[in-house]
């Protein structure tokens, strides 16, 4: 899931600005963004041990409630309430660790499961690290790749939903590995987006961060599961 916004405009240049002030907004507004992207995570590694125990119904249930969750951020953002988005912020974050606590669970109790998880957690950290830094250092506007990717991701949805009922040979590796490569696009538009935007953004620009390292994670995790069947 993402709420990535590939409609909003490209990022603006801040050459024209005064080049100290801007380096400096720049960087407090990437410390901020970043530090609620890892307090917001945290709640996420919370929210999984709490749902770990979650039934398959139930979990489905949290996964509705963060997508309104969700939702309401972009409602906190237009009335111009920082308070309330950062703490819908952490409860989706918290929503989605509880939703994915079955499956970490199953991972976890596997011969091997915790080392996968760490894995997984290592190289996504590697991965947006990457990705991230191309954006932040490009100058090509990426608003159209990202737009490509944001019906690419749509597409990707409605197969998944056909490959619950019809077999697709191949399916779940094509699935992360599609997944990967939509995401590594919507990751390099968010951290070219973060690097012009003002502090009024911080908390819209930090869900979507987290949502790439959210499902980045599980994209990589699913591989690396697979690659020990």
């Amino acid at each position: 899931m993402s709420t990535n916004n590939p409609y909003e405009g490209p990022a603006t240049h801040l050459r024209e600005q005064a080049g100290p002030v801007v380096r400096a907004d720049a960087r407090a507004v990437f410390g901020q963004t970043m530090f609620l992207v890892a307090v917001t995570t945290a709640f996420t590694a919370g929210g999984a041990y709490i749902g770990r125990n979650l039934s398959g119904g139930a979990a489905l249930a949290v996964w509705a409630v963060a997508f309104v969750a969700i939702m309401g951020m972009s409602f906190a953002r237009r009335a111009q309430n920082g308070a309330l988005g950062m703490a819908l912020l952490f409860g989706v974050g918290l929503l989605l660790g509880m939703a994915i606590g079955p499956t970490m669970s199953a991972y976890a109790s596997v011969d091997g499961g915790p080392t996968i998880i760490w894995q997984a957690a290592g190289l996504t950290a590697l991965f947006i690290g990457g990705f991230g830094a191309a954006g932040w250092a490009t100058r090509r506007d990426l608003a159209p790749a990202a737009r490509m990717a944001f019906w690419a991701l749509l597409a990707l949805i409605v197969v998944s939903v056909v490959a619950i009922f019809v077999s697709i040979p191949g399916f779940n590796l094509l699935w992360s590995i599609i997944g990967l490569a939509i995401f590594s696009v919507f990751t390099m538009y968010d951290f070219q987006r973060l690097r012009a935007a003002g502090e009024d953004d911080v908390v819209m620009i930090a869900l979507s961060i987290f949502l790439d390292v959210f499902n980045v994670f599980l994209f990589i995790l699913n591989l690396l599961g697979m690659s020990r069947d």
